[in-house]
């Protein structure tokens, strides 16, 4: 493995290195005035392809770095009212200076043969026209047509792979990372163009001095003040009557901006998550999270197949949600936000298996659920963003209401014995935080001081009937008793504090930094009903406090030039982490120091390439829930039995990997390659004891062990213009290699992924659009010790899209969605069929849409799993065939 680590390197610092030139000086006019924004482009003689490309700075200077194998190269030089420029140079490092001459001709930004895709510096700006169809009425629509872009369902957008920083509309940032709403809405009719900020660094005062590797999305509006939005009203025939609302109705203006949206269906659209954070700025702005439960216990869950939501999802939500930005000084530095939301959402979901252990064991199971869900969120949030300092200060809180509910059949495939059971948890949370960053610039330094504090409780409680359904191995219900009841209580505390100062000298900027982390949690937890032989009454419940106390010190290195971009963190942590227990009269601790530097290094070359290498160490003492020694029942299913006499885990995590990426956007070309290698170092292994019915105790044994980690990926994408078409091909390849325990037997796991991916969209055509996407995947499973078992699991995806115009203002669609799973001799082939008709009223830009939906009204859905410990026959159940119509709207 280190050979191979060794020969990547190598491979990385050869590219960097071979055949690189440097041609530099300055463009100035007839009379030796400087001339900026004038472009400067590397060729090939006779070719018709740009090498390299510069622009001019406000004195005339100029940079290009290229590589060629051949020994001359053609140097162009155009800018605005100058007659262009062309020189055959010798493929050498050197510094030329140009003199142009005046002429009266109008010279646009650097582009080849079409202005769709421009680029200025780290900008590159997408025409938005030049991507959309008939057929497309929203941003996102159109963006998942652009090369190197990436959108999925609930709105993410990645760029190159990665998930973007920032999500802005006319250059400023409304959602504050919950930017799906706003994608997912926005008409495309109301957008000039979107442009990709790349290296982007949200915080103004740090732009220059602290790099950043990630990408930004700013939409760009026709109109500065835009009123805008868009709204769907549906109704349908299925079991039961269906119904689609969406009301997104959206204002961008100078001062203040604000969308307000509210969205509800029964027909399988997961609406509810546009409002996640998908774009979390930097540590610099302090700490955002997606607040979300401590979901220790839970009913047996029906599982849910690889396919598109709506092929499966019975749901009933309904979810609202009111963004708001304003500023509040007569500079515009100064801006509030206030983000609230609501969820209202109930599932249904049922699903039948058969599952085959390694170790022997079988079973069939049925299950049928309800997921009952009540969300509520608030956020206020104060920001400065300016040059000359930075404030932001972000104060959120949310309520869960939450309920599951579950009816399980349970079938010993050996004996035939059946087990029935009504399950249900009840679950509410509250959650706060306050988040806090600053940064002051003082003399020739910065100073950043930043404090997070958050605070939840979280109290479930889980109840099975009859408890004779349960048979986890050792454990008996009580005489006489009809039901089990597991109670739990969950007191969080976390507090984050640090300061540090930046000292900045010539590209460099070094930031030293101290720091405090504090977290504890109190867990209290009750078994009723539930016995053992030879057991205290204490076993069955939990009074413990888990507290983690980490000062640190850290030394931040930041560089930034043309080519260049390195940032690392070289911090030094006092870990004390304490478990008490005075049930057991047990107090375990830890005292360690660890060093856990982070380091990330990229070189740009030849304007178009980018090469990365990253590499981290990591330490992690567990948390609460791998420290307690009394029983608990996280679900009907099995029973987790901490040792009393385990160690607190410390778990040791070491991560390497490499990029090389290429970005083009004068001939429209996109592609990246990544390898990245990780090996996880553990104290503590789990060692699961599953019976006939499937019934588990999760215990721990104290054993040094890895999991070790390679994941090769690759990806290139083409737009070619002349056939209106995009195209990109993806493979990535992932081993892991695992030590584990089941029924007290060793083995070693070794599972080994790989994928090969295809996307392409093609507008050629005036009556036709296609868009198309397949992946092809194959999973070998291996596990050799006292326990040896190999299966291996081949799936086929695809889904086809095509849209016909036969004559104006109307369209008729199509859409196959095909997945398919062999393993041994288990092949199960589905495919699923849908129509549209839409007519569309030009004049008041309103679309009318009849949808058939699973036309061959298939109602089950079975795949084959290969897991750790088992291999799995599971059968879903599905959405029927239904019928929806549909109004679709802009409101300006």
């Amino acid at each position: 493995m280190k050979g191979k680590i060794s020969l990547l390197l190598m491979l990385f610092f050869t590219v960097l290195t071979f055949a690189q030139k440097t041609v530099s000086g300055k463009i100035t006019d007839e009379d030796g005035s400087a001339i900026p924004s004038a472009s400067v482009t590397i060729e090939e003689p006779g070719k018709d392809a740009i090498l390299a490309y510069g622009i001019t700075n406000s004195k005339g200077e100029y940079k290009v770095t290229f590589t060629s194998s051949e020994a001359n190269v053609d140097l162009k030089v155009k800018a605005f009212n100058q007659k262009p420029l062309i020189k055959q140079i010798s493929n050498s490092d050197q510094t030329l200076t140009f003199k142009m001459q005046s002429e009266a001709t109008e010279i646009k930004e650097v582009q080849l043969k079409t202005k769709m895709i421009t680029a200025r510096g780290d900008t590159i700006a997408y025409d938005l026209k030049a991507f959309e169809n008939k057929g497309d009425r929203t941003l996102a629509d159109v963006m998942r047509k652009i090369p190197g872009i990436e959108v999925n369902k609930d709105g993410t957008i990645l760029y190159q792979g990665n998930a973007i920083n920032k999500f802005y509309v006319n250059g400023k940032d409304l959602m504050e990372g919950g930017y799906g709403t706003i994608n997912n809405s926005l008409p495309k009719d109301a957008v000039q163009k979107v442009e990709v900020l790349e290296n982007h660094q949200p915080v103004k005062i740090l732009q220059d001095k602290v790099p950043s590797d990630q990408a930004a999305i700013n939409i760009k509006l026709k109109k500065a003040v835009t009123m805008t939005g868009r709204g769907e009203v549906g109704s349908g025939f299925g079991d039961p009557w269906l119904w689609n609302v969406k009301l997104t109705p959206m204002f961008f203006g100078q001062k203040s901006q604000w969308v307000v949206n509210y969205k509800t269906n029964n027909m399988g659209e997961q609406v509810e998550n546009e409002g996640n954070i998908l774009a979390f700025g930097n540590r610099f702005e302090g700490r955002r999270i997606n607040a979300s439960q401590n979901d220790w216990l839970n009913v047996e869950n029906a599982s849910t197949p690889n396919l598109p939501v709506k092929r499966y999802l019975m749901n009933n939500v309904h979810y609202l949600s009111a963004n708001y930005l304003t500023n509040i000084d007569k500079k515009k530095e100064w801006e509030l936000k206030a983000n609230a939301n609501y969820t209202n959402n109930a599932v249904e979901r049922e699903s039948y298996s058969q599952t085959d252990y390694f170790g022997g064991s079988s079973n069939f199971t049925n299950i049928f659920n309800n997921f009952y869900t009540d969300k509520a969120k608030g956020e206020l949030i104060f920001t400065k963003n300016a040059k000359k300092g930075f404030f932001k200060n972000t104060t959120s809180f949310s309520q869960y209401w939450n309920a599951d509910r579950g009816i399980v059949d349970r079938t010993d495939a050996k004996d035939g014995t059946q087990r029935h059971a009504d399950e249900a948890v009840e679950s509410p949370t509250t959650s706060f935080q306050n988040s806090l960053s600053t940064i002051i610039p003082w003399k020739e330094k910065m100073v950043n001081v930043l404090s997070f504090v958050s605070y939840q409780t979280d109290k479930q409680n889980l109840e099975v009937s009859p408890s004779s359904y349960l048979e986890i191995p050792g454990f008996t219900p009580t005489p006489g008793s009809d039901f089990v009841r597991q109670n739990l209580r969950l007191k969080t505390l976390e507090a984050n504090h640090s300061a540090n100062i930046s000292f900045s000298a010539k590209g460099w900027t070094f930031t030293p930094e101290v720091g405090f982390n504090f977290k504890t949690t109190d867990l209290v937890s009750d078994l009723s009903n539930m016995t053992t032989t030879g057991v205290l009454p204490t076993q069955y419940s939990n009074d413990l406090r888990y507290t983690t106390a980490t000062p640190y010190g850290s030394v931040g290195l930041n560089y930034k030039s043309e080519s260049w971009m390195l940032y690392a963190n070289f911090p030094v942590n006092s870990n004390n982490i304490k478990a008490d227990d005075p049930l057991r009269s047990v107090s375990k601790t830890v005292n360690k120091v660890t060093f856990e530097p982070n380091v990330f290094a990229q070189y740009t070359f030849a304007s178009f390439w980018k090469a990365s290498v990253s590499a981290n160490i990591n330490n992690n003492f567990g948390e609460i829930n791998t420290a307690y020694s009394g029983f608990l029942m996280t679900s009907p299913s099995g029973i987790n039995a901490m040792d009393i006499n385990n160690p607190i885990p410390q778990n040791n995590n070491k991560s390497a990997g490499t990029r090389i990426e290429y970005r083009n956007p004068l001939n429209n070309l996109f592609f990246n390659v990544s390898y990245r290698f990780s090996d996880a170092k553990r104290n503590l292994i789990s060692n699961p004891t599953i019976n006939g019915p499937g019934y588990s105790i999760m215990q721990y044994i104290e054993k040094d062990n890895h999991i070790l980690n390679n994941a090769y990926s690759a990806e290139v994408g083409k737009y070619f213009p002349k056939f209106k078409t995009n195209a990109s091909l993806s493979y990535s390849n992932s081993t892991a290699k695992s030590d584990a325990f089941l029924n007290n037997e060793a083995f070693t796991n070794n599972n080994n992924s790989q994928s090969y991916g295809i996307k392409f969209n093609n507008t050629y055509f005036s009556w036709m659009s296609v868009d198309y996407n397949a992946s092809i995947s194959r999973t070998k499973q291996t596990s050799t010790g006292k326990i040896n078992s190999s299966a291996i699991r081949t799936g086929f995806t695809h889904n086809l899209g095509v849209f016909f115009y036969p004559v104006e203002d109307h369209t008729i669609g199509f859409n196959w969605d095909q997945v398919n799973t062999n393993a041994a001799d288990q092949k199960y082939h589905n495919g699923f069929y849908d129509v549209s008709y839409q007519f569309t009223w030009a004049k008041k830009k309103i679309d009318f849409e009849i949808k058939w939906m699973n036309i061959a009204n298939k109602k089950v859905f079975e795949t084959y799993d290969i897991n750790t410990t088992n291999i799995t026959l599971t059968r879903y159940q599905l959405r029927p065939s239904q019928v929806m119509f549909t109004v679709k709207f802009n409101f300006k």
